[in-house]
């Protein structure tokens, strides 16, 4: 009430932030994005080659890692450069839902002190448009009116610093877990174009041997 109408959107800006920070804490917690041990079990899927869609269906919809590790087994029988492909494509995907919602927060933290800014310049102006309508009177009223003011920048301020932060926080986040998603997905890429082609070759050798025989 003391800091004006110009409270009112950075108390709404305050509640959307705390929204966004639960929501994304809860998303991104790193179990739920890279699961202990999913990139080893899915190349002993890959190696075991017994793999149906309804398999890869579970796995896309279990994490998003695992959405990006069944891209890659969708077209497993296809060159490397089109998986490389196909999992550059979903990656692009998983990292923008990782995100969501993050430009919102560093738009909170952007427009936080702005607005404090705001309402105290307002609150200012109007101070000295009834100290020019009435005069000066009691200096502790003048010095309580610019107390009320800068209420505002401070609010502002406490909003917009938490954010700040968070959305770093966030950032630096989803970036090591980009890392370490694209890491997993080039094992599975090695696991697919090279080590089963190369244990493909004895088995033909002998079933070509056993023919001539």
């Amino acid at each position: 009430m003391a800091g004006g109408w110009a409270m009112l959107p950075i108390l709404i800006c305050s509640a959307v932030a705390l929204a966004i920070v639960l929501e994304r804490c809860w998303t991104l917690r790193r179990r739920s994005v890279l699961p202990p041990g999913l990139g080893e079990e899915v190349r002993t899927w890959a190696r075991s080659g017994q793999l149906d869609p309804n398999h890869l269906a579970t796995l896309a919809n279990g994490s998003p890692l695992g959405e990006l590790l069944a891209a890659a087994l969708a077209v497993r029988n296809r060159p490397r450069e089109l998986i490389k492909e196909r999992i550059e494509d979903t990656g692009r995907h998983v990292v923008h839902r990782m995100e969501r919602y993050l430009n919102t927060l560093g738009t909170i933290a952007l427009i936080g002190p702005l607005l404090g800014l705001l309402g105290t310049v307002v609150g200012l102006i109007r101070m000295f448009m009834e100290v020019m309508r009435g005069g000066v009177g009691d200096p502790m009223k003048m010095a309580g009116g610019i107390g009320e003011a800068l209420i505002c920048t401070a609010t502002g301020l406490i909003v917009a610093i938490p954010a700040y932060v968070l959305h770093r926080y966030f950032r630096s986040k989803v970036a090591g877990y980009c890392v370490e998603m694209e890491k997993q997905a080039t094992e599975l890429l090695d696991e697919l174009t090279f080590n089963q082609p190369a244990a493909a070759r004895p088995r033909t050798a002998r079933t070509t041997e056993s023919s001539a025989g």
